[in-house]
């Protein structure tokens, strides 16, 4: 009898880490059943066969952001045809709640799809997490009026989307910024057909661009494929919008073209990420990740290299940061999941900067793999879900994994990774250098020559490279290998960037 057990995977215009996605899948014997929305129109005659070449199903919707509709029609349309779906992933964040949505359908324990649009919501986010005593910023609505009060306050501020994606439009609040300055990026956030359903509080936004619907394609045609994308358009990370609850509305000054922004108080101190999965309200942390370099500019924010373990934490200090995501989790009642969740730390104790349901973006998962020595973050999360209705064995094995309860990991491993972002300007090359102290253990080269880069209120990922190394031995490499990791990737354009 033929094999029709599946899993459903979401990507967006064609893309969202589907080679990884679908080699994960098929490597526990299941088939891929893909759902992607349409890809933009550089990709639309080469993409949708790239993916029918990957999996078992494809089917690409007319629109370039999939609804609630498209997901529930594509269920019906397995189930009739006899296949036997297991459960619904995705790494896009905007997609997120549709994950969850398919999963409640098919029984299979997650979120609530209400939970994650209210996670995307940050105004309310952080105000409720500053009320339980979670968070020692406050967040308003940001109208021209709060913008010039801020300014003339003259105190530490940070600009940020309502409901936002990556770093695109975050920036730390300066004596000249504009209410034009948040004109020109909401503007811009609209024009982008990737990313512009990301900012938006509808959880069933209309099309971006709203093109006359193809051919459909094949039902056998493959699903999206996992791969970064080689434009200057797409990010390599899934890093993942947020929008408000359906039926939330924010008293904005619409002047943004319908794009909403925050103004919170300035959050110092270094900044981390706590890799989490959440077991049936029991979190597991089976990753720390350090930024150690992070760039703030006037329209985004750019963290360029992280280590994990942390090299600047005590034990101590992050028990105190496992106990305190706890408290976050148990405050929002996210009981199931995966969750990137990034924070910055200082003598006074940990903060938030963002709660993601969700595996982080870049190579946080392949940094999660060399940890382990086995399952990255995207496999730990595929096998919860697998797992979730039967968790017992699955729960031992991501404890074996996993921080203990003081602070300490049971990985002999450590690893160090850069992101390199392209500036403005056309692509002549990237090369990767092959004169470092330390070679490295995986490199994503993501621009190709003759790409072009426009200026814009968000990171464009040029390239990454992953380092392993041996925890104890970690002190004696890091200390050469972070000022030399900063030509790891050689960019030179055709005409220099400004």
């Amino acid at each position: 009898m033929e094999n029709t057990r599946g899993v459903l995977l979401l990507s967006h215009v064609g893309f969202s880490f589907m080679e990884d996605l679908v080699a994960a899948v098929t490597a526990r014997g299941l088939k891929t059943y893909v759902l992607s929305s349409l890809p933009e129109p550089a990709h639309q005659g080469s993409r949708p066969q790239a993916l029918a070449d990957l999996a078992d199903d494809v089917r690409v919707s007319a629109g370039h952001v999939l609804t609630p509709r498209d997901v529930e029609d594509h269920l019906d349309r397995l189930q009739a045809a006899g296949a036997s779906v297991q459960c619904c992933l995705t790494v896009w964040e905007g997609y997120r709640h549709l994950m969850a949505l398919a999963n409640a359908r098919l029984g299979v324990p997650d979120l609530d799809d209400k939970q994650v649009l209210q996670l995307r919501d940050k105004l309310t986010l952080r105000n409720r997490l500053a009320d339980a005593g979670l968070s020692r910023a406050r967040a308003t609505v940001l109208t021209p009026q709060t913008l010039a009060a801020r300014r003339r306050e003259g105190g530490r501020y940070f600009v940020k989307p309502v409901s936002g994606i990556a770093s695109f439009g975050t920036f730390p609040l300066t004596p000249d910024t504009t209410w034009e300055d948040l004109e020109r990026i909401a503007a811009e956030a609209r024009a982008d057909t990737v990313y512009a359903s990301a900012f938006t509080t509808d959880p069933d936004p209309h099309d971006p661009a709203a093109p006359p619907p193809p051919a459909p394609a094949p039902a056998s045609a493959a699903a999206d494929s996992g791969a970064p994308r080689h434009t200057p358009t797409t990010p390599t990370s899934p890093t993942a919008p947020h929008a408000a609850p359906h039926g939330t509305a924010h008293a904005t000054g619409r002047g943004t073209n319908g794009m909403d922004f925050l103004i919170e108080d300035y959050i110092p101190g270094r900044e981390f990420s706590f890799e989490v999965l959440v077991v049936d309200h029991e979190p597991h942390v089976v990753a720390v990740h350090e930024k150690c370099e992070v760039t703030e500019t006037a329209g985004t924010v750019l963290e360029n290299a992280c280590v994990s373990p942390p090299t600047s934490l005590t034990p101590q200090q992050t028990a105190a940061g496992i106990r305190w995501v706890s408290s976050v989790l148990d405050t929002l009642g996210l009981g199931w999941g995966c969750f990137h969740i990034e924070a910055r730390h200082t003598p006074s104790g940990w903060d938030l900067i963002e709660v993601n349901p969700r595996v982080g973006g870049s190579l946080i998962s392949p940094s999660v793999a060399a940890l382990t020595g086995g399952p990255g973050l995207l496999d730990l999360w595929l096998d919860l879900l697998l797992a979730a209705r039967r968790p017992a064995a699955y729960r031992t094995t991501l404890a074996g994994l996993s921080y203990t309860a003081d602070g300490t990991t049971p990985s002999p491993n450590a690893t160090f990774f850069r992101v390199f972002f392209a500036g403005p300007g056309t692509i002549r090359t990237v090369t990767v250098n092959d004169d470092l102290p330390l070679p490295p253990a995986l490199s994503h080269v993501l621009l190709q020559p003759g790409d072009v880069v426009e200026s814009a209120a968000r990171e464009v990922f040029c390239g990454q490279v992953l380092w392993r190394m041996d925890r104890d031995g970690r002190e004696a490499v890091l200390p050469d290998l972070l000022p030399a990791s900063e030509r790891a990737l050689e960019i030179v354009y055709e005409t220099e960037h400004r």
